[in-house]
C-alpha cells in the first residue's frame, strides 16, 4: 500500500512539474514571438518559417502562406539578405534581440573567423533561405545546437513542396 502511495505523489509531482514547465515555455514563447513581431519587418502571420538541420550546418526557409502575397515576399527576401550578410560579418545582434545573449550555440557561433561559416542567401519564388554550412565539426554543433533553439522558441512548421527540397540531411 505505501508504494501506491509513493507512485501517486511522485506521479502528481511529476505532473505539477511538467504543466509548470510547459507554462513557462509557452510565457517564453509569447515572448519571442512579440520581440520578433517588433524586429521582423514581415508578417509572422503571414509566412512560415522552418528550420533545417544538415550534415554540415542547417537551411533556414521563410515563406509567405499566399504565394501571391508579393509584399511579405519583398520583406522575406530583404530581412533574409540582410541577416545573411550580417551574419557573415559575425553580427548576430538580431538573434541576440529576439532570444538573449545566452541562446544555444550562439556564443560559439560568434568566434566563428569570417570565412569558417558560410551564409549563403538564395531567393525562392515565395520567399527566401539561408544555407548554413561549415567544414568544421565545432561550428556544426554550434548551428545544429542554434536551430534547435529556433525550433524550441518559434515552432518549426510543415513548408508545402519543401520537404523534397532537402529530403536527406547530406546537404
Amino acid at each position: 500500500m505505501n508504494n501506491h502511495l509513493l507512485i501517486f505523489i511522485g506521479i502528481l509531482l511529476f505532473s505539477t512539474t511538467a504543466l509548470a514547465l510547459e507554462k513557462t515555455a509557452a510565457v517564453q514563447n509569447d515572448d519571442v514571438h512579440q520581440r520578433m513581431q517588433q524586429l521582423i519587418p514581415f508578417s509572422l502571420d503571414q509566412t512560415l518559417e522552418t528550420f533545417t538541420k544538415t550534415v554540415h550546418g542547417g537551411i533556414q526557409h521563410v515563406v509567405a502562406k499566399s504565394a501571391d502575397n508579393t509584399k511579405q515576399i519583398k520583406l522575406i527576401r530583404s530581412h533574409l539578405l540582410k541577416i545573411a550578410n550580417e551574419f557573415r560579418k559575425g553580427n548576430f545582434s538580431i538573434t541576440e534581440q529576439i532570444h538573449g545573449t545566452d541562446m544555444p550555440g550562439l556564443a560559439q557561433l560568434k568566434t566563428a573567423e569570417t570565412d569558417d561559416i558560410k551564409f549563403e542567401y538564395k531567393a525562392l519564388p515565395d520567399g527566401a533561405q539561408i544555407h548554413y554550412s561549415t567544414e568544421y565539426p565545432e561550428f556544426v554543433q554550434a548551428l545544429h545546437l542554434w536551430f534547435d533553439a529556433q525550433i524550441i522558441e518559434h515552432g518549426n512548421k510543415e513548408i508545402p513542396g519543401h520537404s523534397q527540397h532537402h529530403s536527406t540531411p547530406a546537404e
